[in-house]
This record gives structure tokens, sequence and C-alpha cells, in this order.
């Protein structure tokens, strides 16, 4: 990943590694440009495996760009930043998830999605950290377990790949960064029962393509 634009550098401070988000951005609208670095280490890794995630295998040399454009436009942003509503977090990956749609659109992979409202409130289970969970739980695998582990991994991110786009997108800010369907309702400007339908729908497949390895979970259960 390339450097990104960098803002006019400030006096350390030592208290900012514990900082929360919002208080950093508003430090470096402030000018603070440290404070900046302070965000830009703590979220980087996660903000560009999602923004990968999103894409897909097809898309995934663009990642880098997008990435970076997400950034961008944080940086751009800082002055109206404001800490009501929304966590910098989320306002973050909302940013990013845009972006990423943008792109999967002109791409022509984005497909349009009835949504049906869910007659039940369960739930949905964090799929992804239970398949990794599963392998984290044995003190001691053996080579045969861990090679098991490793394939369900690479399966997950192939089925991943496999989900309509706002389906994808829903299941990783859900899972991934945590975001209530409140949240997420409110985030993508979108009706709480479409993200719910979303989140229900893309489930239902990733269960279904990961069928093989979730019956080893239910066996261990």
């Amino acid at each position: 990943m390339s450097a990104l634009p960098r803002a006019p550098s400030a006096k350390n401070a030592p208290e900012r590694e514990a900082m929360p988000d919002d208080q950093l951005m508003l430090a470096y609208a402030q000018g603070d440009a440290a404070a900046f670095d302070v965000l830009y280490a703590r979220h980087e890794g996660g903000l560009f495996r999602f923004v990968k995630r999103l894409l897909g295998a097809r898309l995934a040399a663009q990642a880098d760009e997008v990435f970076q454009d997400t950034w961008v436009r944080i940086i751009s942003a800082r002055e109206s930043f404001s800490p009501q509503g929304a966590t910098w977090r989320t306002w973050a990956f909302t940013i990013a998830h845009n972006l990423a749609m943008d792109r999967l659109r002109v791409s022509g992979r984005e497909v349009a999605l009835d949504a049906h409202p869910d007659d039940d409130g369960d739930a949905v289970p964090t799929l992804d950290r239970g398949v990794r969970g599963a392998a984290d739980a044995a003190a001691h695998p053996s080579a045969e377990e861990l090679a098991f582990w490793r394939a369900a991994g690479r399966r997950l991110l192939a089925c991943l790949d496999e989900l309509p786009a706002e389906q994808r997108a829903a299941f990783l800010l859900h899972h991934e960064d945590g975001l209530t369907v409140e949240a997420l309702a409110a985030s993508l400007e979108i009706g709480f029962e479409t993200v719910r339908s979303r989140l229900r729908y893309g489930l239902q497949k990733l269960r279904g393509c990961m069928e093989r390895y979730l019956s080893v979970l239910e066996k261990q259960a």
C-alpha cells in the first residue's frame, strides 16, 4: 500500500494512544498530524481487509486504490467530522463501503436485491468467527486439523465472494465491524427490514456454501 497524504506535523503527546477515535479525529482537524498517525495505525488493517473482502476476488487489484481513496475522503472531511451520532469507525467504514459499492456498480457486478421482511428477530451468528474460533479452541491442533481449518478459511473467503455485493457488505459491516442492524440502516440510509433481509439471505447462502465445515462444528459442539 502506498503512502497517504500527510498533514503538517505537530508536537507529540503521550496520551494519544489512549484517546478514543472521535477525539483523535477532532485533534487532527485542529492540526495535530500525529493524531492521524494513531488513527491510521489503529484501523489500517481492518479497513483494508473490509475493502478487499467487499470488492471480492475479481476486483481485488482495486482494493488498494479504494483503500487510499477512503483515507483521502477521511482527510478531506476532517473539519466537518462530528462525533455526534455514529462513531468514527462506523463513519469511516461507511465511507469505504460507499466507495467500494461505487466501484462495484461501475464494474457491473452489483446485483439488485428484493427486500423481504424477516419473520423473527433471531440474532445472526458470526460464521466467520465460528470457523476461526474452532481452530483456536484446540490447544495443540494436529497438522491435519490445521490444514482443515486453513481450508475452511479459504472456503469462507470464496463463499463471501459469491454473495451479491449488498449482502456481502451488510454481512461484513455487521460481523467484521460489529455494526448493529439499526446502525447499518442509519449509515447506509436504507430500511431496517432491508438490512435484516440482506443479512438473513446472505447468511443462508454462506451456510449452504460452508455446509461441510459447519457440520464439523456442530459435531464438536
